[in-house]
């Protein structure tokens, strides 16, 4: 299963994200494949017990560089990677954000603005709070779109805008993680 963005708060009693939060807790059980993405890496942060809430420091727009942890004995999944670097750069578009991570998992990778960019559980859980599937137009579109839903100021998309051009996300990298974790490799 894998569960990426929403408009909607992982944090939320909707009925629907009730019931989400049900199915990863069986999938959980199940030790089935779960890959969540910004709001599914919140959803099933909260499913399993973790907290999740609104940003401290508000919107994380851009592109943000992630450092990963050392010595991560339950990711087997990085091994295939020919040398993991030490830090990573991701596309990043929320407010919302994990605080603490459910009981049993393990925070792979943080940065200067979220405590939890990554995490997983086992060989079966693994949350991941950027969007690997993004690519620098899809982040300036859905900036234009938060700006005229009068959601973010125009100087705040400017300035994201601008910083764009100067940094390009590890999208190979991340394709590469995603798809050993979903392989079970």
């Amino acid at each position: 299963m894998e569960k990426e963005g929403s408009a909607h708060d992982a944090y939320g009693n909707d009925f629907w994200i009730v019931k989400l939060c049900f199915l990863l807790q069986t999938l959980d059980a199940m030790e089935k494949k779960v890959l969540g993405i910004c709001f599914g890496h919140q959803v099933i942060c909260k499913a399993l017990g973790g907290k999740v809430g609104k940003a401290y420091t508000g919107w994380d727009i851009g592109i943000r560089q992630v450092s990963v942890v050392k010595d991560l004995a339950l990711c087997n999944y990085l091994d295939d990677l020919d040398e993991m670097p030490a830090s990573l750069s991701i596309i990043e578009i929320h407010q919302d954000e994990v605080f603490e991570v459910p009981m049993g998992a393990e925070v792979i990778a943080f940065s200067d603005k979220t405590g939890v960019e990554m995490f997983g559980i086992g060989d079966h859980i693994l949350g991941i709070q950027g969007h690997p599937e993004y690519n620098k137009d899809i982040l300036s579109n859905l900036i234009d779109r938060l700006l005229g839903m009068d959601v973010i100021e125009r100087g705040f998309a400017e300035e994201v805008k601008c910083r764009l051009q100067l940094a390009e996300p590890d999208k190979k990298c991340w394709e590469k993680i995603c798809k050993n974790f979903l392989k079970g490799r």
